[in-house]
């Protein structure tokens, strides 16, 4: 499984490239901020697809349904996740399952 390049972003942490991506449009559960935004990272290099991390932030979609202010998802976010990920085991060269990782302390879904 690998992401698509089409609208994913580099970011090199520790000297290791990776692309991610948030998906355009929010799921339902997103839509309405019953659930908060996820993204994905991948390994940008290499031949073989990797394990892709699926971060669970801690902020409503951007594109919510229901005006609820959010703040955007940056580089630095990315990749403080990336490295929480690495030491939970995350290998994005290895084959497998996508890794989750979840980071929606603080969340608080609208009613």
């Amino acid at each position: 499984m690998t992401l698509n390049r089409k609208g994913s972003r580099r970011i090199t942490v520790d000297g290791i490239e990776y692309r991610w991506r948030i998906r355009r449009k929010p799921s339902y559960m997103q839509g309405l901020c019953w659930t908060p935004m996820t993204y994905a990272v991948e390994a940008a290099g290499g031949s073989q697809p990797g394990t892709i991390l699926i971060v669970i932030s801690d902020q409503a979609h951007s594109s919510n349904w229901v005006c609820v202010e959010t703040e955007p998802i940056r580089p630095a976010h990315v990749a403080a996740g990336i490295r929480e990920a690495r030491d939970q085991g995350w290998d994005p060269t290895r084959s497998g399952s996508p890794f989750q990782l979840d980071r929606s302390a603080g969340f608080i879904a609208q009613p």
